[in-house]
């Protein structure tokens, strides 16, 4: 089973895989149910554990998407209307969770440039933090990303995120990850998620991401802040029932797979190298360090949205994070051949529509 049957080979994001074949034992297996609501569903309490405990953090809450798991934590720790949290130009918090937390929190953004590796600089976020004045938000908050969807996948580095900690601990301001893909992070690093986790006060990271389970994310931070975000998931709608088939997947999904994310990572690298030979694309290999790959093909092609519909044709699946860039990720599907199609695939798209010598289509 996998998003590769059929032929088709499914580069979109690593939210398209299929549970493996020892999650969806656990679910089947799965005799014991509780009301998450009653705080007595057994399962899901075992999952929030191990998450807290990999972080070292006291406690975690299950939350049914990465996006609601963000909005929770923001909200929790701006709760006052007229805070302001710091974020990125480029954030996934930015771009793409429909401002949620001025729309249903009152709490103001302050967007600070992303560079192309997904920091934002330091002094930035120093002189972005406001005197105690009454014309100005209070900053509440100060949020990276980590890896960076936006900016290809890209990894933040220990000594950076412990820079900006040491700037939000002098300043007293608590510090939040939007770690959706942040078991790709320490693959990369090639450190413990409690290396990442000890310079946020809350982190927020994805199981059905790169971790391949059906549904779900996790915060994890401490007790007392866990507790409010479990009062207003509840109040977001975001109260479970019987979670344990949520939940039995996720298990497996935190102990089995981040030790094969580098597979992922690699299939990437390889994915990108086919790339860049062929002429008309261009991909800046430099920037592959995880599972995502970035292709411009704006040299041969009228738009992104003319290449996805031409990939589609022969099975390849991609996505567009920009002006004539596609996005490209690898996951637990995505193996050699289906790396070999894809760069064929690429091969065929650049072959069949030559460009005029201003990039553009005669």
């Amino acid at each position: 089973m996998g998003v590769e049957d059929g032929g088709r080979v499914d580069l979109r994001s690593d939210t398209v895989t299929m549970p493996t074949e020892e999650m969806l034992a656990a679910i089947s297996s799965v005799t014991r149910f509780g009301d998450d609501g009653w705080g007595d569903d057994e399962t899901v309490k075992l999952l929030e554990a191990e998450a807290a405990a990999m972080f070292q953090k006291e406690a975690g809450l299950f939350t049914p998407t990465g996006i609601m798991a963000n909005l929770i934590s923001v909200l929790c720790h701006c709760e006052k209307r007229g805070s302001e949290a710091i974020v990125g130009s480029l954030s996934h918090l930015c771009l793409y969770e429909q401002g949620g937390m001025a729309t249903v929190g009152g709490v103001h953004s302050r967007q600070l440039p992303n560079n192309s590796d997904g920091t934002i600089d330091l002094g930035d976020i120093e002189s972005a933090i406001r005197a105690d004045d009454p014309h100005f938000p209070r900053t509440r908050l100060i949020c990276l990303e980590n890896t960076h969807n936006h900016c290809g996948g890209r990894v933040l580095s220990l000594s950076y995120m412990r820079r900006v900690r040491e700037i939000a601990l002098a300043n007293g301001i608590p510090t939040h990850l939007d770690g959706a893909r942040v078991m790709n992070a320490c693959a990369k690093l090639g450190c413990k998620p409690a290396e990442i986790g000890e310079h946020f006060d809350t982190v927020s990271f994805c199981l059905s991401k790169s971790l391949g389970a059906p549904i779900g994310s996790v915060i994890v931070g401490n007790a007392e802040f866990i507790a409010r975000c479990h009062r207003l998931r509840k109040c977001l709608g975001g109260q479970l029932r019987q979670v344990a088939v949520l939940a039995a997947p996720g298990l497996i999904a935190l102990k089995r797979m981040p030790s094969r994310l580098s597979e992922d990572h690699d299939q990437a690298k390889r994915l990108a190298e086919g790339i860049s030979k062929i002429e008309g694309l261009e991909v800046d290999l430099g920037t592959v360090e995880t599972n995502m790959v970035m292709v411009n093909v704006s040299a041969c092609c009228e738009s992104a949205e003319a290449a996805v519909a031409a990939l589609k044709e022969v099975n390849v699946l991609t996505g567009i994070m920009g002006k004539g860039i596609l996005r490209l990720v690898t996951h637990h599907h995505i193996r050699e051949a289906q790396v070999q199609k894809a760069v064929e695939a690429f091969a065929r798209l650049a072959a069949s529509r030559p460009a005029n010598g201003n990039g553009a289509h005669a």
